[in-house]
């Protein structure tokens, strides 16, 4: 494939781009719903959440692979914002007032009731990851000249996941008895595990979008500051 401009693509976003978007932001704000119950995988203490977070780090390869670093910098922004809208939502809900017969209140603060450091970590977590994935993963795509996407997708997530893993973990338990620095290394195996056994769909995925979308994006001259959605 050769690369394309993408102004066209930008007059007429496609309904492929809105799907993979969609899931991407589904999956973040899922992840940060069951985040609260902790699983027991063998030796490995986790939260719910590693059963799908890392695939919003997926989507978020397919996005820089396909359409480039400038649509996924959107989409990570967009994540976000609407992360944000459920969580000032679900704190509003919390602090209405509950119904006389309503005996679920201690139930809905436990599951839905985030503490401002807990929700500081998570937010900076998700930030730097998953810029760092796009942009490490956009970089090699310019140094590979498109070939051996697995090295890619493996590679990104490596860096995007073991810096959130890292900053998440000790941003909301750093000096708490539940700070175990292994969790770290054991968020991080795990989150890369799952992304190197979905390298076949991830295979799959890109090259439909990029046949059907006739796309296939290298950022040569993209600039890539996460803070400028602009352009």
């Amino acid at each position: 494939m050769t690369t394309q401009d993408t102004k066209s693509f930008e007059m007429n976003v496609s309904h492929r781009f809105v799907i993979v978007a969609a899931l991407f932001v589904t999956c973040l704000i899922t992840a940060n719903i069951i985040a609260v119950k902790v699983i027991n995988l063998g030796p490995f203490i986790l939260p719910a959440a590693i059963i799908i977070f890392p695939l919003s780090y997926i989507f978020g390869d397919i996005l820089t692979e396909v359409y480039g670093y400038r649509w996924a910098r959107k989409v990570i922004w967009l994540g976000f914002f609407c992360n944000l809208i459920f969580v000032i939502f679900a704190w509003v809900g919390q602090v209405l007032p509950p119904a006389p017969l309503w005996e679920g209140q201690e139930a809905y603060a436990t599951i839905l009731g985030y503490t401002p450091r807990l929700l500081i970590a998570s937010f900076c977590g998700y930030f730097v990851g998953e810029f760092a994935n796009s942009f490490v993963l956009s970089k090699m795509k310019i140094l590979t000249r498109g070939r051996w996407l697995w090295s890619r997708t493996i590679g990104s997530t490596i860096v995007g996941q073991g810096l959130d893993s890292l900053i998440f973990i000790t941003g909301a338990y750093l000096g708490t008895p539940f700070f175990v620095p292994i969790i770290i290394l054991h968020h991080w195996l795990a989150k890369t595990a799952i992304e190197a056994v979905a390298t076949p769909f991830t295979y799959a995925l890109v090259n439909f979008l990029k046949k059907k979308e006739a796309i296939d994006t290298y950022d040569y001259e993209t600039n890539f500051n996460p803070f400028r959605i602009s352009d």
